[in-house]
């Protein structure tokens, strides 16, 4: 007994130092000069990549990506699976991505194949949207049937910055900590001078007017009814889930005038986007109006639900460091459930008053953020998750069969899409 004894308190003993150790190095973490920061190992053979923090700590580790320097918000993201539908997800445009998932790249990067609308299968956009991708682990050997080339290929390829080799737990204790930063993404032997750093912050930019349409494009032309995709930055997969529900969709430009069109539409839908919503003024305005003289279904998805929310009188705020990811919980308001939804967005609206004639929708149940918005008697709401997920959970993707049946509905029934000329011009007055 006194050995065993002896043993047991041997062991504690080592157990209480190595949670010591460990807690001090995650405390250490946040140090700026901390070697887990700068001496990290990089695989012999592979450039040096170092990602800077405007706040002033430095990452060093491998480049796997294209030897060029950029500068975006560093973000992090807590999605396993799904990097290619997320780096390619316009609302990740010009941002920093940080994957919490140690492995990435271990199952390549797959073929460029469209489907029926001619709508690329496996990606959210035509290209990569973020700015640069900071990883754990990056898999040097990929292995699936449908990948045609490595995470690393298709970065170089399209000229994306990567590093590999970080800590990304001290990091995402970083950004929790202190929100989402302004970052700076370099390759070369050593980390750039504070001169060299022109810091530039992406949010203070339209990106809703770079990533959307330049032009009006048709997709599903026999669909039944005739749905406006308003273009913030929208997911592929927005126009298939309406598309796959028999919609003919019109994706037009952010800024497009909707409302000399609007009484051609059988409902209008508001995309996702990247950056601030303050910038998308015409597309408030216009979506204020719409409230006034339109009859059927409005429904916004993230971007979409923010402008929708500040169209109602509503404000707009930025969050700590986001939520993004495929696990945020969110509560249905209507009925009590809960949901698990794939989210991406570092802005929310202030619902703490509701204006007159709105409600909440959905509450986020971890931080208790807005997601989501309805009106009391039009058919006008919208969420700031993502219910076409890819990737992610599918939960909520009825809410995609709910919004074309509400709008085939309308037109069967023969709700005119906007009121009667005379009427709408006082409501707008």
């Amino acid at each position: 007994m006194p050995i065993l004894s002896a043993l047991s308190a041997t062991a504690a003993r080592g157990a209480t130092k190595k949670v010591a150790t460990s807690l001090a190095a995650r405390a250490f973490a946040s140090a700026a000069d901390s070697p887990l920061h700068t001496h990290y190992p990089v695989v012999p053979g592979s450039l040096t990549a170092h990602l800077q923090l405007r706040t002033g700590e430095t990452f060093t580790g491998g480049s796997f990506g294209a030897p060029t320097a950029t500068i975006g918000e560093t973000v992090f993201t807590t999605s396993l699976v799904g990097y290619p539908e997320s780096m390619t997800d316009p609302s990740y445009r010009g941002q920093l991505l940080v994957f919490t998932q140690p492995l990435i790249g271990n199952y390549g990067v797959p073929r460029r194949t469209r489907d029926q609308y001619g709508l690329l299968k496996h990606f959210e956009s035509e290209q990569i949207q973020c700015s640069g991708v900071v990883v754990s682990d990056y898999a040097t050997k990929y292995s699936h049937w449908n990948a045609v080339e490595s995470l690393s290929e298709w970065c170089e390829r399209e000229g994306v910055p990567a590093i590999t080799g970080v800590d990304t737990r001290a990091l995402v204790h970083i950004l929790r900590g202190q929100g989402s930063t302004l970052g700076s993404l370099s390759v070369g032997a050593q980390p750039l001078g504070a001169e060299a750093i022109a810091w530039a912050d992406p949010n203070t930019e339209n990106l809703v007017a770079q990533a959307s349409t330049p032009d009006v494009r048709v997709f599903n032309p026999e669909g039944d009814v005739h749905v406006a995709l308003i273009d913030c930055g929208a997911k592929y997969n927005i126009i298939r889930s309406l598309c796959d529900q028999g919609a003919r969709v019109s994706l037009v430009p952010w800024n497009h005038d909707i409302s000399a069109s609007l009484h051609t539409y059988d409902g209008v839908f508001i995309s996702n986007g990247p950056g601030s919503p303050a910038h998308c003024t015409e597309t408030i305005g216009q979506l204020r109006q719409a409230f006034s003289v339109y009859q059927r279904p409005i429904f916004g998805i993230c971007m979409g639900n923010q402008l929708m929310g500040m169209a109602a009188g509503l404000n707009a705020y930025k969050l700590r460091f986001g939520n993004r990811g495929h696990n945020q919980p969110a509560v249905d308001l209507t009925n009590g459930k809960c949901v698990i939804t794939s989210q991406n967005h570092g802005y929310a609206l202030d619902d703490a008053q509701m204006p007159e004639g709105w409600a909440r929708y959905y509450v986020n149940a971890n931080d208790g953020s807005n997601e989501g918005i309805r009106h009391v008697e039009k058919p006008f709401r919208s969420v700031q998750f993502h219910p076409e997920a890819k990737g992610g959970p599918l939960d909520t993707g009825y809410l995609f069969a709910e919004f074309v049946d509400s709008v085939r509905a309308a037109k069967q029934a023969g709700i005119p899409a906007t009121l009667p000329e005379d009427v709408a011009q006082a409501a707008t007055a």
